[in-house]
């Protein structure tokens, strides 16, 4: 059996498993051994525990941490938010793992539902909510706020066939699909917040978009976003937000910009990116 009848095999049994990109493809991660449901209580003990002595590729949790979870270690409280009652973290550890292309096969053979999406906010919400947060930046209150909004659907998906078919038109750095009994989670993000391997971490923000056209090649999208104030100074703040937070926990003098306002080309958009990296006190 190849592996892509492998991944069409796992996914039919309705057994649990996680696709996340790599450098050469993607990596499938099955067989769960623990699945670790993270709320307020549990978080910093499972953070705290040390693997002794990495042995095997499987000697990893594999997972996800919402923001409510990581505003709560360092003690900034959000506002309730209205219970969809789904955990606020999840960590599975692998027993298999199985690496895939970057050309993921798989199509359903039933027919797609879709049903239109419905928004949380219209434009006079919106609006009323900017005015009030423009003012909070102008006073210095803060320097940045960014306003969501939810899109919402009922349909009748298959999410190996969606992800297969959104990485084939989209194949994104951070791209990748949590699938169990009762839900799927599915991610396209051109944007790796963290990366770190032993004591040496990264980040690389984004700030600064311009969608694609016959006439605009990446050395003229270059142009565009040196000369466009807005964004320039969005970007110059991210990076020095970034660099700020990793000087928190790295080696005095290691943090250093390695890229600098680069041109990175996707599908359809253009961002606008910056490097960054530092090495870790050893006591993180």
């Amino acid at each position: 059996m190849n592996k892509q009848s492998q991944l069409a095999a796992i996914h039919n049994s309705g057994k649990p498993y996680i696709i996340y990109k790599s450098q050469k493809g993607f990596n499938l991660y099955t067989n769960f051994s623990k699945k670790i449901i993270l709320n307020n209580k549990n978080i910093k003990s499972f953070l705290e525990k040390k693997n002794k002595g990495k042995k095997r590729s499987t000697d990893l949790f594999i997972g996800f941490f919402g923001y409510e979870l990581l505003n709560n270690l360092i003690n900034i409280k959000v506002p309730r938010q209205k219970n969809v009652n789904f955990p606020k973290g999840i960590f599975y550890k692998p027993e298999k793992i199985i690496n895939l292309s970057n050309n993921l096969k798989y199509k359903s053979e039933k027919i797609f539902k879709n049903n239109n999406f419905r928004i949380n906010i219209n434009k006079k919400s919106y609006t009323k909510i900017f005015n009030k947060f423009k003012k909070k930046i102008k006073s210095g209150e803060t320097y940045q706020i960014k306003i969501c909004t939810k899109y919402k659907t009922k349909s009748k998906i298959n999410p190996l066939d969606f992800f297969s078919r959104l990485s084939k038109t989209n194949l994104a750095p951070e791209a990748f699909m949590i699938k169990d009994k009762n839900y799927s989670i599915i991610s396209c993000s051109p944007e790796n917040l963290i990366t770190k391997k032993g004591l040496s971490i990264s980040t690389k923000p984004i700030a600064g978009t311009v969608k694609k056209t016959k006439s605009l090649n990446k050395i003229k999208a270059l142009k565009y976003f040196k000369k466009n104030i807005k964004e320039t100074k969005e970007h110059n703040m991210i990076v020095d937000m970034e660099r700020n937070d990793l000087s928190r926990i790295c080696k005095i003098g290691s943090v250093k910009l390695y890229k600098q306002k680069i041109v990175e080309e996707y599908k359809d958009l253009f961002h606008y990116v910056s490097l960054i990296k530092g090495r870790l006190k050893k006591k993180n």
